[in-house]
């Protein structure tokens, strides 16, 4: 999977997302509680993991995210982007100051390592 590479240069936080349903509006953050804050090493650990994603094709659920992550460099201000993902359709959506158009959906194979992986630390970040 494609994460926009200057953000990722500029990550200091990530912030886990427990989704509980879809955004309004295109480019308003997915509503849900933050379970998690990772920083340092782990946050450059769950991007490297994330960038590791294997493509897939699309898979028909409608979409329904259940996990997301909120990347922020140190001011904490807005985030860089917000990506949600859905492990029922194997899709990705993101959006941001720092996504470009190309990399909005993505697919990734749920069935690989990284993926269970990704989900196993998205379940161990809830309470």
């Amino acid at each position: 999977m494609q994460l926009p590479a200057e953000a990722v240069a500029t990550t200091d936080l990530i912030e886990v997302v427990r989704i509980s349903g879809l955004p309004a509006n295109r480019g308003v953050p997915y509503p849900g509680r933050a379970v998690a804050h990772w920083i340092g090493s782990e946050a450059t650990d769950v991007l490297t993991l994330i960038e590791n994603l294997p493509g897939s094709e699309q898979h028909r659920c409608g979409f329904s995210p259940g996990w997301g992550v909120r990347a922020y460099e140190d001011s904490l201000d807005l985030a860089l982007f917000e990506a949600a993902f859905c492990f029922s359709c194997h899709e990705v959506r993101m959006h941001g100051t720092a996504v470009p158009p190309a990399l909005a959906t993505q697919f990734f194979n749920v069935d690989t390592t990284p993926a269970q992986t990704l989900l196993a630390l998205f379940r161990a970040a809830a309470p």
